[in-house]
């Protein structure tokens, strides 16, 4: 048996002094760090603060190995530095895979690998690095164990068998299930090991690999090709503790200003001038549809120019143009790319050169490629003093009035070949290289641009960005890419808005219909009913494909189009409750039942159902020709939202499913906010809410504050607890009030009456008329 090496313990970290030493840091008692250092340095750009929480724990030499322990969870390490970890009742949640690895065999010799490559097949070989800053973490594979997060990888809910790059691409080719990276990089893996749940966050920002049993059977694991090992390891009593846990340790999606949660429509060329955008909001108008944001992509730009708006194209005045559309209740979104178009005569461009703030060739000149604008240089937005630079540069937009602002083409995107790994880039304060700061290259801009505009407006940020590592959701919010408009694509995009959401980005949503590709009128009316309550709400096609709002193809897809716009309108109360709470406990607004039910292993591989919190449950139909499918519905009663009929939960139910209807699902007992059929949100406050009983009884917790700034922070807020009881009383009272105007009607729908409650000032209390 080898010999323990010697350690020493200073607060809450214990060193254990291997060849390369490992230092374990207790940070709460569900989150142990595991750190080796390889001589990287740099703060992490995932997690900021000071995370650590006082927290008992004891270290012993337990003579053939070591053992850490919390209340909550236990790290075992050998001499070999083989890990075991544990939850409190001894169940192992993570072990290290004590043999080698086994390489696939593809059956293939060099000849026979570059004739298929001749024929356009992918010659698939086994990630292996050759570098010696590479190195790889092997866990042993469970029979009985599934995986979860990754951030929007494409595939299914359970990512076992498959493999997974983090680097960010723009990959504009059609997305599939073996699709191994896309434009984000969030290497959090949360694993169900024979039914017990655990997290393994790796907080290393390099090119990275994930190989979840597609290799071998009995283990799975994790490659880097550089950077230093920091590994956290997260328990909790469930998989929602684990996601808490997890975004207690990388931030929490901020509340959103309540418009961002309304219709929003994109396509790439409406800003080709002020007559096409408004033809757009005059078709929403004139079809009864509501609409809260109109976006703008590259061509409102001269040229392609960040930070320039083509007043040609805006009848020499787009403030005024940006602020008749505001009138009208519709916001802009504007488009923004890293690259800076070289241009002597162009003051973005002359300023960032003359202050050194773009990234550089290792001789020390600037580095180019090309991108829209043509050759182009990029933005160090390692810096702060760049990223401070940036955020005053967006100013910019925000005094045109722009409400948001929309981060492409930051992973970073290059036309003429990737950057190369030796470009200079700055690591907070000190030189680095593209190698390393290209995955958190989006997260840098969507920080710089978050602040730019909370210091120019002071109202909550609206920011999306396409790139992103692990803790970008504290600063944007996310689409998942260039999707096309094919059925596979809307398959994936559920899955994909689980993950992505259980990995922190509960912001998030996809091109509704495709980006890519021609829409067709089945598919956008299923693309509408799937999509309609992932929290952001876009509608985005690219130029030279076929237009399609949602009068384009006519009847019917415009009846039942304008029928989930209105219904989204009516769950927008909802919806900002479940932000509000998420706001505190990290928990995802779109949820794989899994998380809801994790008990239950029906749940752990439907891929085609989701549920919005913990009351509703939707199940599109996501194929071509289907009118009819099998629902499962978990533990609990559940109501048909459309017809009220009720069905006992573990079981499986026969759905119809004309066109024109989505399966909808309200788990009984449910009371739910309801909120009033408007053609925008309106940043004055609501007079009155309306709540709807699903069942004989149900109680909830509804939050209310301005719905754009941060006051709330400082208290101004409302949390109003609603009861109904069995024999149809209505109870409303205040479990926090700071925020005025309150409610003056508070009106609760139930099977048997419809009840409504005012405010008495003397009282200061809802009384029933």
């Amino acid at each position: 048996m080898a010999e323990l090496p010697t350690t020493s313990t200073k607060g809450q970290t214990v060193t254990i002094n291997y060849k390369r030493p490992v230092k374990l840091t207790v940070l709460t008692p569900t989150i142990i760090r595991f750190f080796e250092d390889h001589d990287e340095p740099g703060k992490s750009y995932a997690i900021e603060g000071d995370k650590q929480q006082d927290t008992s724990f004891t270290f012993e030499n337990l003579g053939d190995h070591f053992e850490l322990k919390t209340s909550k969870v236990t790290l075992k390490l050998d001499a070999e530095r083989h890990i075991e970890f544990d939850d409190a009742d001894g169940n192992v949640l993570a072990t290290s895979y004590h043999g080698q690895r086994k390489l696939l065999d593809f059956g293939m010799d060099e000849a026979h690998k570059t004739l298929a490559s001749w024929e356009g097949h992918a010659a698939n070989g086994n990630a292996v690095g050759s570098d010696d800053r590479y190195y790889e973490l092997r866990f042993a594979l469970a029979k009985n164990e599934h995986f979860y997060g990754l951030g929007d990888k494409t595939g299914y809910m359970d990512k076992r068998g498959y493999e997974y790059d983090n680097w960010n691409t723009d990959n504009p080719k059609p997305h599939l299930e073996t699709t191994t990276r896309l434009y984000k990089s969030i290497p959090i893996l949360y694993g169900m090991r024979n039914g017990h749940p655990y997290g393994l966050f790796f907080d290393n920002p390099y090119r990275s690999h994930l190989d979840l049993g597609r290799e071998n059977r009995n283990y799975y694991f994790y490659a880097a090709v550089d950077g230093n090992i920091d590994l956290y390891l997260i328990g909790g009593d469930s998989l929602k503790d684990v996601v808490t846990n997890y975004t207690y340790l990388t931030g929490r999606t901020p509340l959103p200003q309540r418009w961002m949660l309304g219709y929003q429509q994109s396509r790439w060329g409406y800003s080709r001038s002020a007559d096409e955008v408004e033809g757009i909001v005059n078709g929403f108008k004139k079809n009864n549809l509501p609409l809260d944001a109109i976006h703008f992509d590259i061509d409102y730009m001269e040229g392609y120019r960040v930070f320039t708006f083509d007043k040609k194209k805006f009848r020499g005045d787009p403030k005024k143009f940006i602020a008749d559309l505001k009138k009208r209740g519709v916001r802009v979104v504007c488009i923004i790319d890293p690259g800076v178009k070289k241009d002597p005569a162009y003051k973005v461009y002359q300023e960032g050169i003359k202050k050194g703030y773009f990234v550089k060739n290792p001789d020390g000149s600037v580095y180019e490629n090309k991108v829209w604008p043509g050759t182009s240089v990029f933005p160090d937005f390692g810096r702060k003093e760049v990223r401070e630079w940036w955020a005053k540069n967006d100013h910019f937009l925000t005094k045109l009035g722009v409400s948001g602002i929309w981060n492409d083409m930051n992973e970073p995107a290059s036309f003429e070949g990737e950057i190369p790994d030796n470009i200079v880039f700055t690591d907070g304060d000190h030189k680095s290289t593209h190698k390393k700061m290209h995955n958190v290259y989006g997260h840098n801009m969507a920080k710089a641009t978050y602040q730019g505009i909370k210091e120019s407006t002071g109202k909550r940020p609206y920011v999306i960005t396409r790139a992103a590592y692990a803790g970008t959701q504290k600063y944007s919010t996310v689409w998942t890419g260039d999707n096309q408009s094919l059925w596979p694509h809307l398959q994936l995009s559920i899955p994909q808005l689980c993950n992505l959401e259980m990995s922190g980005f509960d912001f998030s949503g996809v091109d509704l219909g495709g980006f890519g590709a021609d829409s067709h009128p089945q598919l956008l009316t299923r693309w509408i009913e799937g999509g309609i309550f992932s929290p952001l709400l876009r509608n985005h096609s690219s130029m030279g494909t076929r237009y399609q709002e949602p009068w384009a193809f006519g009847e019917p897809t415009l009846s039942i189009y304008r029928k989930y716009l209105h219904l989204r309108y009516h769950f927008i109360p909802y919806l900002y409750d479940l932000f509000a709470q998420e706001s505190r406990n990290g928990l995802p607004i779109m949820r794989s039942l899994l998380l809801n039910y994790e008990d239950d292993p029906e749940t752990y591989d439907i891929n085609d159902e989701y549920m919005v919190g913990d009351k509703v449950l939707a199940a599109p139909i996501v194929r071509q020709d289907e009118f009819k499918r099998l629902v499962y519905l978990p533990a609990g009663q559940w109501v048909d939202f459309w017809n009220g009929r009720e069905y006992a939960g573990k079981q499986y139910i026969m759905a119809d499913a004309p066109l024109d209807k989505l399966p909808l699902y309200i788990k009984k007992g449910s009371l739910l906010p309801w909120g009033e059929l408007v053609d925008h949100i309106s940043d004055e406050p609501d007079k009155q809410m309306t709540f709807q009983l699903y069942g004989q009884s149900g109680e909830c917790d509804h939050y209310q504050d301005d719905g754009t700034d941060f006051k709330y922070q400082n208290g101004e807020y409302n949390v109003y607890h609603v009861a109904v009881a069995a024999d149809d009383k209505v109870s409303v009272s205040f479990k926090h009030q700071g925020f005025k105007p309150i409610y003056e009607r508070i009106i609760v729908k139930t099977d048997k009456a419809k009840h409504v409650l005012v405010y008495d000032e003397n009282s200061q209390k809802y009384v029933e008329e």
